[in-house]
């Protein structure tokens, strides 16, 4: 009898684990990573990684490097681990890179910032980006985002409980138009995020529409967060932080890292910059997630950021032949592509090859062609899936042989 029992407890206890409650499951659902069986999926970068890896396609999925960044960044963390900087830094992060923050923001922008109150170093863009949403919002605040978006954006905001808002930019010049911005931009909104250079169209956002974004911050007292994580990786034009125009700075939080600029994306060195009373805030939350990050490699980013500006102009051009050799490739194999004016990627439409769900030509196509990519529509909400349903977005942030074989792998695609 006592065996049953036992028996009996234990089994409630597995069920109980198989599935558990709390706020994963309406995360995942906002990120659209909630199956029907309510089981939570990988999300789309994930997955098309790990199709690569199964067969053996080239990855233009996820947007990562495949070769180091400078020479003097990666020494310097070597040397930061020679000389034992492997503890934990302070809470807000190393002082030089909080330093070298502060001189790179008054040197590209002539954004003037207070190293000690007005700079945070977080565990990546990503990890700014969540403390920020969790820090500024409450339930039933909205967070208004363009779309596509990165998809951390949504699962955030659910997970603050707040209400996601999307306003929609569309091919070819992925703007938002600022009346549809105005519509979006309410009373209920407490954070107007605004990602330029943006992914995953590349779009540098023109600075008319960020001084409308001013205006609305300021119409509805809303905070505007930015995520600049492509900053100087502009081909295109000139990337204008809403920071450094007039009435910016005291309502915006700006978000970047060394990941993207140095070639360093699994180092998770980010930051956040602004007023310091939504520093502290942020700071607040910040805490409680990592607590600290990547002791020696902290002051190897400061190194990057104190580089000539040589070495930024020569990432910018080296990433424009890259976009430049894809882009070639994927016209060729009959894509409407619509160039990027900066980041890692390329957005190409695949309906003159006659598909019509890009979700499931990406899973086709390292079969069809030994690539892989992924669908745009990952990257909407469910309610605009359709709008953006034969875009594909692949990275060419790859060495040039790479990029090389898959634009004459895309070449010879036939389809079925």
């Amino acid at each position: 009898m006592e065996a049953a029992s036992d028996s009996r407890r234990r089994l409630a206890a597995m069920e109980s684990i198989a599935s558990p409650g709390g706020s994963w499951r309406r995360t995942a659902r906002a990120a659209g990573l909630l199956a029907p069986d309510d089981e939570p999926r990988l999300t789309i970068f994930a997955e098309m990684s790990a199709l690569a890896s199964a067969t053996g396609a080239i990855n233009l999925g996820q947007g990562f490097p495949d070769e180091d960044g400078p020479a003097q960044v990666v020494e310097a963390a070597r040397r930061a681990i020679a000389d034992g900087r492997n503890q934990y830094p302070p809470g807000i992060g190393v002082p030089e890179l909080r330093e070298a923050i502060a001189e790179h923001q008054a040197r590209f922008y002539g954004i003037a910032l207070d190293p000690d109150r007005e700079v945070l170093v977080t565990a990546g863009a990503t990890e700014a980006i969540a403390a920020s949403i969790l820090a500024l919002t409450d339930e039933g605040d909205e967070v208004v985002v363009v779309e596509p978006y990165y998809d951390s954006y949504a699962a955030v905001t659910e997970l603050a409980r707040a209400r996601l808002r999307t306003v929609p930019v569309r091919a070819p010049a992925f703007v938002p138009d600022p009346d549809e911005l105005a519509e979006a931009v309410t009373d209920r909104t407490r954070i107007i995020l605004v990602n330029s250079p943006h992914n995953p169209s590349g779009a540098v956002w023109p600075v008319e529409v960020l001084e409308r974004v001013v205006a609305l911050a300021y119409e509805h007292d809303a905070i505007i967060v930015t995520d600049e994580v492509y900053e100087h990786l502009v081909f295109d034009g000139r990337h204008a932080p809403i920071a450094s125009l007039p009435g910016g700075f005291d309502r915006t939080l700006s978000i970047s890292s060394g990941g993207k600029t140095f070639s360093t994306t699994g180092w998770k060195v980010g930051w956040v910059s602004g007023p310091a009373p939504l520093v502290r805030a942020v700071t607040a939350v910040k805490q409680f997630l990592t607590f600290v990050n990547a002791a020696p490699l902290q002051p190897a980013i400061a190194v990057g950021l104190r580089l000539p500006d040589a070495v930024f102009e020569e990432a910018a051009a080296a990433l424009r032949r890259k976009r430049d050799l894809l882009s070639d490739g994927l016209e060729v194999a009959g894509f409407t592509v619509h160039r990027p004016a900066a980041g890692y990627f390329v957005v190409a439409d695949a309906a003159p090859l006659g598909v019509e769900d890009a979700a499931e030509f990406a899973r086709r196509l390292p079969a069809l062609a030994g690539v892989v990519g992924v669908p745009v529509s990952a990257l909407v909400s469910e309610a605009r899936r359709d709008e953006y349903a034969s875009l594909m977005r692949f990275a060419f942030c790859k060495r040039d042989d790479v990029l090389e074989r898959a634009a004459a792998q895309l070449a010879d695609l036939r389809l079925a």
